[in-house]
């Protein structure tokens, strides 16, 4: 959120705020998350109704914490690649 608003309320509260290139779906925890769920319950798979795909997408979502816990550990995590002072190479 760029508003001034937003901006002066993380500042209170001792947020800080950072802010994501337009696209940046790898950036993005959300993303990360909804590409786990599509992969573990949804890649490939015909549900035979709207309510079944519900069901499936639901219970993915409460077996996060534990019985995906060990993945999502590896996926959902703030250690991201830097790219700042790199140099370079030209081939």
């Amino acid at each position: 959120q760029h508003c001034k608003l937003v901006q002066e309320a993380a500042r209170t509260l001792n947020i800080e705020i950072l802010f994501l290139p337009s696209y940046s779906p790898n950036l993005n925890l959300i993303e990360r998350l909804w590409k786990f769920v599509k992969k573990a319950v949804l890649n490939s798979r015909h549900q035979p109704s709207f309510a079944h795909f519900q069901s499936t997408i639901d219970q993915c979502l409460d077996q996060l914490s534990t019985t995906h816990k060990p993945e999502l550990e590896t996926l959902i995590t703030l250690k991201f690649q830097s790219f700042k002072n790199v140099s370079i190479l030209a081939a």
